[in-house]
């Protein structure tokens, strides 16, 4: 019985996770007539609004713009806060009030930012450019991934940096080949929390962008009109956007999960 109930569970967990993301594509390949047909079940599979994606209103600048700035953002952040988060996991820099104060910018809603930032942004000429929007997506996400990254040094005994320095290493190739191997797992989670992170923002990128550096979340509203919902071109588009995320999820995976599982098995 135990056993019965557990798998019921798991396969609804499964199916409330899974069963939007099924239906999207399904959506995608209907045509408007049997996107509300009286048996969702039943339709012409169709590539129409994939073709409307194409040809009619393209997309495929938006997704470049997405890709554009969640890469470079995330690269950034990872080259700032790996130091960052090493400094303070080992050597306390600041006291504990630099964390601190870097944390704390995560501890009130975004939103709250949205007016100073536009004002400065449009007084610098960084609105609806790629630049100002990938600088709010590393303020938002430095903080959070050296919090995250903090966590997984002090994971990290520390007599193995000085057993090393025993046998004559010096800081550098402590980091290189003892650090890093190591810390490998927390550096995917963290990676893909921030790509992920930036891949998916809207409303940031909704407020501070137009047209030149739109990005394929907001490019999915434009589809909701005040007359018209372009259902099919909206669902194409989603199982467009969705891709890439999970294909940098299933090529890290090995590293994510153990770094989700990081330290939880510690002796």
């Amino acid at each position: 019985m135990g056993r019965f109930l557990f798998w019921l569970a798991v396969g609804l967990m499964v199916f409330v996770f899974v069963f939007p993301v099924l239906w999207i594509y399904v959506t995608a390949l209907k045509g408007p007539d049997d996107i509300f047909a009286d048996n969702p079940f039943v339709f012409a599979p169709t590539l129409e609004n994939f073709d409307y994606l194409i040809n009619v209103r393209p997309s495929y600048w938006e997704l470049i713009n997405s890709m554009i700035m969640s890469v470079a953002s995330t690269f950034f952040v990872m080259a700032v806060s790996l130091p960052a988060a090493y400094s303070f996991a080992r050597f306390n820099t600041g006291n504990g009030h630099i964390l601190f104060i870097t944390i704390s910018t995560r501890m009130f809603p975004g939103v709250v930012a949205a007016i100073p930032f536009f004002l400065l942004f449009r007084d610098l000429g960084l609105l609806d450019t790629h630049l100002g929007l990938s600088l709010l997506y590393v303020y938002f996400n430095m903080s959070f991934a050296t919090f995250l990254l903090y966590g997984f040094f002090r994971e990290i005994p520390e007599s193995l940096e000085k057993a090393a320095m025993l046998d004559g290493y010096d800081r550098l190739s402590i980091l290189r080949w003892i650090v890093f191997p190591l810390i490998k797992p927390g550096i995917a989670v963290t990676t893909m929390f921030c790509l992920i992170w930036s891949w998916n923002e809207f409303l940031f990128a909704f407020l501070f962008t137009r047209r030149i550096a739109r990005t394929i979340s907001v490019g999915q509203s434009t589809f909701w009109g005040s007359v018209e919902i372009q259902w099919g071109p909206m669902a194409a588009l989603m199982c467009i956007a969705v891709l890439p995320t999970l294909l940098a999820a299933w090529i890290m995976q090995k590293h994510v999960i153990r770094g989700l599982t990081f330290g939880a098995v510690k002796g």
